[in-house]
C-alpha cells in the first residue's frame, strides 16, 4: 500500500500520553506540513502557536477544561500543544484552519508521534482572559482559535478502527 495512503487510513486519535518529549526537530518537521496545507486563494495565513512549556501548557489545558465546565485534562497528558489560528476576516477561516490540522496530525503519525484534535480552541481564546493569553504569546487581534493539536508519544495500544458507516453515492 501507498505509505500516504497507509498514514490517512491507519492514524488514530490517541488520548492517553507517556511523558516522553517530541523533539524540536520533529516538531518542526510536523509544521513544515502544516504550512503545506492549502488554504483558499492560497491565502497561507494560518498561525501555529506551539506550546511546549509546561506551565503554559497547564495553563491553556486549564482554560480549555473550564469552556467545558470541568477541571480534567483535556490534552491527556501531552508534552506539545500546537493551538492553530486563522483569520476570521477570510472567507475560508475554518476550512483554512481545518487543512492545517489534518496536515499536522498525518505528518505527526508519519513520524511515529500520535496525536489527537482537541476543540475548544475558539471559545478559549475568545474569552477575555484568553484573547489576552494569546496577545501575549503574540497572536494579533485577527486571529481565532481552530483547534488544538496535541501530540506526544501514547501509553496505549493503537485504537482499532471502527467500521466506516458513510454511504458513498456515484452518479
Amino acid at each position: 500500500m501507498n505509505e500516504t495512503i497507509k498514514t490517512l487510513t491507519t492514524r488514530r486519535s490517541i488520548r492517553s500520553f507517556c511523558d516522553k518529549p517530541v523533539s524540536r526537530e520533529d516538531i518542526d518537521t510536523i509544521l513544515q506540513a502544516g504550512l503545506y496545507a492549502p488554504t483558499g486563494r492560497n491565502s497561507r495565513d494560518t498561525l501555529f502557536l506551539v506550546v511546549t512549556d509546561k506551565k503554559l501548557r497547564d495553563k491553556i489545558s486549564k482554560m480549555n477544561a473550564a469552556v467545558m465546565g470541568g477541571d480534567s485534562d483535556p490534552f491527556y497528558n501531552a508534552g506539545t500543544v500546537i493551538i492553530v489560528f486563522a483569520d476570521r476576516n477570510r472567507t475560508t477561516t475554518v476550512e483554512d484552519g481545518s487543512c492545517a490540522m489534518a496536515n499536522l496530525m498525518n505528518a505527526a503519525f508519519s513520524l511515529g508521534i500520535d496525536s489527537c484534535w482537541i476543540h475548544r480552541a475558539k471559545e478559549v481564546f475568545e474569552s477575555d482572559s484568553g484573547r489576552e493569553l494569546a496577545r501575549s504569546l503574540g497572536v494579533p487581534d485577527e486571529y481565532i482559535g481552530i483547534g488544538n493539536c496535541i501530540l506526544g508519544y501514547r501509553n496505549c495500544e493503537l485504537p482499532e478502527p471502527l467500521p466506516r458507516t458513510q454511504p458513498i453515492i456515484y452518479k
